[in-house]
């Protein structure tokens, strides 16, 4: 929550949204086809603003706790691929 930030949507409404560093670590950890397209789309959109080290010291405990290491090289292949 302490990362989360106010969204105007309408202009007199507004929603509480997770950082796009958090949006990523969630997608990830869930691995769905959708997902990986979702990633991309962030990586996109937010590119050379992500932090990258917090994505990977956040990730990485819930891909070995999940037995599913393949999540980060996943996710650096799309990071090398969209964020240039």
């Amino acid at each position: 929550m302490t990362r989360a930030s106010l969204f105007a949507f309408p202009e007199d409404v507004f929603l509480r949204t997770c950082s796009a560093e958090d949006l990523i670590v969630m997608k990830a950890f869930a691995s769905r086809g959708r997902d990986w397209v979702d990633i991309e789309g962030v990586i996109i959109r937010q590119a050379g603003k992500l932090k990258w080290d917090y994505i990977n010291e956040q990730l990485g405990p819930l891909a070995e706790l999940k037995d599913a290491p393949e999540i980060l090289n996943e996710l650096e292949k799309r990071r090398v691929e969209f964020e240039a």
